[in-house]
């Protein structure tokens, strides 16, 4: 299992740099629901005693994170008219290289860090550099839409650290943080609507201009 196991958290962090590197809200997305289906894969495929509790967290996080989530982002840029990222505050290429910088700083702080590795040695860094590259994209990139998914990346993140004590999690615990993920995504949807409402926009600078 070892071995799968690496390989899709390989898949995660090319499905990260994927929303790096590309302009298209709709790539995005796809990216972020094929990552939701390695998240949800990746319970079973770390830890050797399969339980319960294992299986209800992969079908969980799959269903939530690569249906429900992206079917809801995808209704967002249907209703908002918006296809593209157009005026990120660092470029592509730039985006890309911040992304090779993180991933360094990741494998350099997971082997600093005094966790017992679950399964491989692989998912403390992918962790990091997750959410490095989701505070990344939440910053640098002017759609709401593209933020939102750049939040999805960061608490993707936490989940795969996560992953380290899921056998001494509580499974209430774990589907409450899935629902503050949804209740998150929904409220920041409200965000976008409301933005493109008054503005026929929805970059996030223009948040500075709602008033009352």
């Amino acid at each position: 299992m070892t071995s799968f196991a690496e390989l899709a958290l390989f898949l995660v962090v090319l499905s990260d740099f994927a929303v790096l590197a590309t302009s298209r809200l709709s790539a995005c997305i796809r990216a972020i629901a094929f990552q939701g289906i390695l998240l949800g894969a990746l319970p079973l495929l770390i830890h050797l005693d399969i339980s319960g509790h294992l299986v209800v967290l992969a079908v969980g996080t799959a269903v939530i994170k690569a249906g429900v989530l992206p079917w809801f982002l995808r209704w967002a840029i249907r209703e908002a008219a918006v296809r593209r990222e157009v005026e990120p505050l660092i470029g592509y290429m730039a985006s890309v290289i911040l992304g090779a910088a993180a991933l360094a700083i990741a494998f350099a702080v997971a082997n600093a860090l005094p966790l017992r590795m679950v399964g491989t040695d692989l998912l403390v860094p992918v962790a990091l550099v997750t959410v490095m590259i989701g505070l990344v994209v939440l910053i640098t990139r002017s759609k709401a839409v593209t933020q939102v998914v750049g939040y999805l990346m960061l608490e993707n993140g936490i989940f795969l650290f996560g992953l380290t004590q899921s056998e001494r999690v509580p499974f209430l615990v774990e589907i409450g943080v899935l629902l503050d993920v949804f209740v998150g995504v929904f409220i920041m949807g409200i965000v976008v609507f409301h933005i493109n409402r008054e503005f026929d926009s929805i970059s996030a600078a223009r948040l500075t201009e709602l008033h009352d």
